[in-house]
């Protein structure tokens, strides 16, 4: 009997010994956690590798294409007159002076203009308390983020937009309205908890306007309920 107890023992305290897994934190909704925010943020950051739900990526500029090789030259001899005058030996050459010829031979070399980088911007899911600006539990946490990151070393000495956006639940205006009181709310509660200056943070509502999921009138989307943060430069 004392020989079947030891190894039942001995089991029993490997599993006590045995370490505990405890899953790490993970913001609501998906939400980046601090340092993604400011990677996406960082103007000098890479960007496209950050793979930060919603980052706006500044495009990348396209070459001109090369003229084609097969265009016929305006200066070149009729095909269907053989017979024609050879031109007389006093004559200037036509092949490169011919200002019709030289308009049709635009350089490849020169690329195209790139377009202007779009300013560093990150998405961010704030639940709000239905029609109000009253922040959730949830909202808190992703914007404890959210201030961790804008009072960083890496981020203190820029400037952000703010931007509230609602779903299509409600009238335009209403929405507008709402929106603008939920950017203040987010303003408001990340420069008191983390004493971030009022003048570095830029409150705008945009309501129903750029939409992230577009849909019809009267849809709760939630994916529309966001804030955006957008670098406004130093």
């Amino acid at each position: 009997m004392h020989g079947r107890m030891i190894p039942l023992v001995a089991g029993l305290f490997a599993i006590a010994a045995s370490p505990v897994f405890v899953p790490s934190p993970v913001l609501a909704q998906g939400n980046p956690s601090a340092d993604q925010i400011i990677k996406s943020l960082t103007p000098t950051g890479d960007v496209s590798k950050q793979g930060t739900r919603g980052i706006r990526m500044a495009p990348s500029g396209d070459t001109a294409p090369a003229p084609s090789a097969a265009a016929p030259s305006a200066a070149a001899p009729s095909a269907a007159a053989p017979f024609a005058a050879a031109p007389s030996a006093s004559a200037p050459p036509r092949s490169i002076s011919h200002p019709t010829m030289a308009a049709a031979k635009p350089s490849a070399a020169a690329p195209a203009p790139a377009p202007a980088a779009t300013a560093p911007a990150v998405d961010l899911t704030v639940n709000f308390e239905t029609g109000s600006a009253d922040l959730t539990a949830d909202a808190m946490k992703t914007l404890d983020a959210l201030g961790t990151a804008l009072s960083s070393d890496a981020l203190a000495h820029y400037r952000f937009r703010v931007e509230g956006h609602t779903d299509t639940v409600g009238s335009p205006a209403a929405n507008q309205a709402l929106s603008q009181r939920r950017a203040k709310a987010v303003v408001n509660y990340i420069a008191a908890k983390f004493n971030i200056p009022m003048d570095r943070l830029v409150p705008v509502g945009m309501g129903e306007q750029d939409l992230a999921v577009k849909t019809a009138a009267q849809v709760p989307e939630p994916k529309n309920r966001r804030v955006v943060v957008v670098n406004l430069g130093a």
